[in-house]
């Protein structure tokens, strides 16, 4: 089987796919993975083929973006046409040479979705984030405001389509590219019963649970318990960090914060503090008690893997939705503020609270009696033979 497999710059987007892509090269199919420069190593690692898309006036590699693109329904378009146009001669061109059997592409790598369709191939949707449809898109919240602008939005969306069509992309609407149905192959890196509304999906989808790292670098539990606070790469919140070190200083729990940039400037830590700049989430999560969190799916289902209950302090519309179903199953208590007090008592709440380690093993549970790597390779061949 030879797999064409797209996906955006992203480290939440790309590593989930790497086991699936690993159990595919190790069975012997080809897959040639067509992503940026900074990802080739991991790639590479899992025995794909790289295909590099750097230096193709690729607007999305503006990392400064990335905030604007879940906001602005008008720019994610202008950015998604531009950068499809941008690798069309490029895709076009390898899709040729290596005639794939089928093209798997993250769900908001959309320039993969619509390669397939110029192309006639075979196209599964790789979904790092829940699956979306109308039962389940009420999670993200979208107000009658969001709504009436994407509205007013339409005639400059319309002429971004048309350059899409003058190009050969069957493209009738928005949703014909950003939308996936029921008949739409899909995997999904969680379970259905994590999953919102996943009796609302069809048995194209398979909910495969999260992709988790073995342990690499193991690390010491030196109290009764243990906290993790980890906001992503991306989240300076220099306020959130100094109150959690000044009210957690005053317990006797271990505190582990990975900070994702140089934590030199926290200096005199309280003892039972440990700043880095980056840790194996694995092995950390392997011994918590508590993860603060900012809800990036990834993170969320690791902690969650891990049977860790979780403290929910979500920065984005994506984020939310997965905080919300994190509360409704029970197993993490949301953030109220980010001032001494609230992050205080949202960790007794969890920590003492049988209720939330109780839920978060049935979520974990969930997690791994699903088929994971090789059901989805069994799903990718049965697609490819058909």
């Amino acid at each position: 089987m030879r797999i064409a497999w797209f996906c955006i710059p992203a480290h939440g987007h790309t590593n989930p796919t790497l086991g699936l892509v690993k159990t595919l090269t190790e069975a012997g199919h080809q897959v040639w993975y067509f992503s940026f420069e900074d990802f080739r190593e991991k790639i590479e690692n899992a025995g794909a083929t790289f295909i590099g898309c750097d230096g193709y006036d690729f607007e999305m590699e503006d990392k400064g973006n990335a905030d604007r693109v879940g906001k602005d329904k008008v720019y994610a378009t202008e950015l998604l046409v531009s950068s499809t146009l941008a690798l069309d001669e490029m895709t076009s061109r390898v899709i040729e040479e290596i005639k794939p059997d089928l093209v798997v592409s993250d769900s908001v790598a959309f320039w993969g979705k619509l390669a397939a369709m110029k192309h006639g191939l075979p196209y599964v949707s790789s979904t790092t984030t829940f699956a979306f449809n109308r039962y389940s898109a009420k999670y993200m919240q979208e107000s009658p405001w969001d709504i009436a602008r994407m509205l007013m939005a339409m005639p400059r969306i319309n002429k971004q389509l048309k350059r899409l069509r003058d190009k050969g992309y069957p493209v009738k609407s928005l949703l014909d590219i950003v939308q996936n149905d029921n008949d739409t192959n899909t995997i999904v890196y969680t379970s259905k019963y994590f999953q919102p509304c996943s009796e609302t999906f069809s048995d194209r989808y398979h909910f495969i649970g999260p992709s988790i790292r073995p342990v690499t670098q193991p690390m010491k539990k030196t109290a009764d318990k243990l906290v993790y606070i980890s906001m992503g790469t991306v989240n300076q919140n220099r306020e959130f960090y100094r109150n959690c070190i000044h009210a957690l200083g005053q317990t006797d729990w271990q505190v582990v914060i990975s900070m994702g940039t140089n934590p030199e400037h926290y200096d005199r830590l309280p003892d039972n503090i440990q700043i880095f700049e980056s840790v194996d989430q694995m092995a950390v999560l392997s011994i918590a008690d508590a993860f603060i969190t900012h809800c990036g799916m990834n993170s969320a289902s690791e902690g969650l893997y891990f049977q860790v209950p979780l403290v929910l302090f979500p920065q984005t519309q994506e984020q939310n939705a997965v905080a919300r179903r994190v509360e409704e199953l029970g197993a993490g208590s949301r953030l109220k503020s980010t001032s001494e007090k609230d992050i205080l008592w949202a960790l007794q709440q969890v920590l003492t609270e049988p209720g939330y380690k109780e839920n978060a093993i049935k979520i974990s549970e969930s997690f791994r009696s699903c088929g994971g790597a090789s059901e989805a390779r069994s799903f990718l061949e049965q697609i490819a033979g058909e």
